[in-house]
């Protein structure tokens, strides 16, 4: 009997405190003000532009958190993930990749966009943007310990998560532990963490995607959705959900959302979108990412129940699909 009592209570305390964590819960106050910076990459003879979500009203060092754009996008873009992880304790850092960003279907005529599109997503503006994230936390080092400069001290450069959606997934699986068989390289970068990745995709080509995710050594969050598909990328469903099984044992989760477009983890839709936006969709990538940063960057254990018990249940709908491995 004692020891049917003293399991029913570590359940009744597990319970309680998952019901007391809420990933969605902001503090009280201002929001997040971004903040501008260019990153010069000397060796490269390249400025990376970035944009930085401070936690407000604290001065202290906080865990870092990266975001990689998708083809054609800018450090301006889904900054309703800055501004909810900011407020939650998280420096978040949304590069710009020249050469694969908004200025490739700018600067072309309308008739050529989707073509100068597709000449962008380039195994060179692959190579660029892997590079891209090492420079940037370089130069985050060293403005961390620079004296008056705006990120001097605010930075827990021992903590640091990488996301990105679509290009910026390839770009966060590559630094994050996907190995290259076929070139005979890693482009892995041991500061990272922990990632989230949404818009997964697996290797052009390859029947069975297993050598390329089989020495990922962190844990990572893999995002879609049931109608995830982009006219550039050459990723199907099939492709993009073949990720999550490559991935080792404990070292994936995985959610897929019901309806989902390639546009919904942006901030807007995208032309050629067919499905009304759920708004319940940023509602839970929201949550998700959030309680997977706190419970693998900040070590927080009510975070890691609530991400491994029901509490994933309690943001999303019927019919949306979560697991971990």
């Amino acid at each position: 009997m004692l020891v049917i009592a003293a399991i029913l209570c570590c359940l009744a305390s597990v319970a309680a405190a998952s019901e007391a964590y809420d990933p969605l819960a902001l503090p009280a106050g201002e929001r997040a003000v971004p903040l501008d910076l260019d990153v010069r990459d000397d060796h490269r003879g390249r400025t990376v532009p970035i944009r930085v979500f401070l936690p407000p009203g604290d001065a202290t060092a906080h865990p870092v958190v990266l975001f990689s754009h998708g083809l054609g996008g800018a450090r301006t873009g889904s900054g309703y993930l800055g501004g909810h992880w900011a407020r939650r304790g998280y420096t978040a850092v949304f590069l710009q990749h020249p050469g694969s960003d908004e200025s490739v279907w700018k600067n072309a005529p309308p008739a050529r966009r989707l073509a100068a599109m597709r000449e962008a997503a380039s195994l060179e503006s692959f190579r660029q943007r892997v590079q891209d994230v090492s420079a940037v936390l370089d130069a985050l080092d060293g403005w961390n310990r620079e004296p008056g400069h705006p990120l001097t001290g605010r930075l827990d450069l021992d903590r640091v998560g990488m996301s990105g959606h679509s290009f910026g997934a390839q770009t966060t699986q590559a630094v994050s532990g996907q190995s290259f068989p076929l070139i005979g390289r890693r482009f892995t970068d041991p500061r990272i963490k922990a990632a989230v990745i949404m818009s997964p995709g697996t290797p052009q080509g390859r029947r069975d995607p297993g050598d390329a995710f089989a020495d990922v050594a962190i844990p990572w969050l893999l995002m879609t959705g049931t109608k995830d598909t982009a006219a550039i990328g050459g990723q199907s469903m099939e492709s993009r959900l073949a990720v999550f099984p490559a991935l080792p044992e404990g070292r994936g989760y995985e959610l897929v959302l019901h309806d989902a477009e390639h546009s919904a983890f942006t901030d807007r839709a995208l032309p050629g979108d067919r499905e009304p936006r759920n708004p319940n969709h940023h509602r839970a990538i929201l949550a998700l990412s959030t309680a997977f940063w706190d419970a693998f960057l900040q070590n927080d254990a009510d975070a890691r129940v609530w991400l491994d018990g029901p509490g994933p249940e309690t943001v999303l709908d019927p019919d949306d699909r979560w697991q971990r491995k």
